[in-house]
């Protein structure tokens, strides 16, 4: 299997395709692209076979990806536009898997003392609850309303404890229908760099886009359906400066366009030489942009107000 170092669907079968030449429709892989308005575009990718796993490794479910250019500038009529974009395409995932009563419980993973890491529990604390008062307050909650508890449950190395054992704990004690997992991911592309939202219906491996897997959080570890909400706040080094390669060679490539040796070290996957010459030692570097701050704000704010509205 190709070293992808991405959590994006769409980006892994973008890579797969050019490693192997190939263009066009994959078997065993679906996607379709939607254009919201100049800022705003969703693409989503179907796995529907054994084929399109193994292709791009990652298991058959939905991959619903929405990109917002220049988040970091944005005002709040675009934060509001992204929101209830988030919360159609969450909203239409959930309805497959569950009815409008079903209990819903949300998970922030991270480290909240981390800044590229703390979305998930910075979200959390934006999560209208209402399990709470439906139990304990029924006669003050509209009828209808839905279900819902969230937990930011900490990071192994400050618990000691694998999340999947906690959240095992909490699903097996208030029974939720479905369970909603947000989470900081690493990219291919500076550029996705929270700016890209995904939505899969396949649950999450935490850690696996930057080498460091933790146990899988999934309907087949936790007994019930996990919608994975994650998004990219850092990309490998190697990864940015192969980047810049390719943005050089373009360069060079518009003053000697038939230098056969700069068009083919741009056709290919310069992932690996890149990691080997960029990595000293045992320090393999991961990069996040300056403005992440104000970046992770924007994108918890949308994040928090698309479940709300899915709700």
């Amino acid at each position: 299997m190709l070293n992808f170092r991405t959590d994006l669907a769409s980006e892994r079968r973008d890579i797969y395709q050019k490693v192997q030449g190939t263009e066009g429709k994959l078997n065993g892989i679906e996607s379709q692209k939607e254009q919201i308005n100049e800022k705003l575009s969703v693409e989503r990718v179907k796995i529907t076979n054994e084929e399109g796993e193994k292709a791009i490794g990652k298991p058959k479910g939905i991959y619903t990806t929405i990109d917002i250019k220049n988040l970091k500038i944005a005002q709040e009529e675009e934060i509001n536009k992204a929101s209830e974009v988030l919360a159609k395409e969450l909203g239409d995932i959930i309805s497959m898997h569950i009815d409008k009563q079903g209990e819903i419980l949300v998970v922030g993973l991270g480290n909240e003392s981390v800044t590229p890491d703390a979305l998930g529990p910075k979200t959390i604390n934006e999560i209208e609850v209402t399990r709470h008062f439906i139990n304990y307050m029924p006669q003050y909650v509209k009828e209808g309303t839905r279900m819902v508890s969230a937990i930011s449950p900490g990071v192994l190395g400050t618990t000691g404890i694998e999340t999947v054992e906690i959240l095992k704990g909490v699903v097996q004690n208030i029974n939720p229908k479905l369970v909603i997992v947000i989470d900081a991911l690493a990219s291919r592309s500076i550029e996705r760099i929270s700016s890209t939202i995904q939505i899969s219906d396949t649950g999450i491996v935490p850690g696996a886009g930057v080498g460091n897997t933790r146990k899988e959080i999934s309907q087949k570890t936790l007994g019930v359906p996990v919608i994975a909400i994650g998004i990219p706040t850092v990309v490998e080094l190697a990864t940015l400066v192969s980047e810049g390669i390719d943005i050089f060679i373009e360069r060079l490539q518009e003053k000697a366009e038939s230098n056969e040796y700069l068009n083919r070290l741009q056709q290919n996957d310069k992932y690996e030489e890149v990691k080997e010459a960029l990595n000293i030692g045992e320090y393999n570097m991961i990069v996040t942009p300056k403005e992440i701050d104000g970046l992770i704000e924007n994108m918890k704010e949308i994040v928090a107000q698309g479940i709300n509205l899915a709700m």
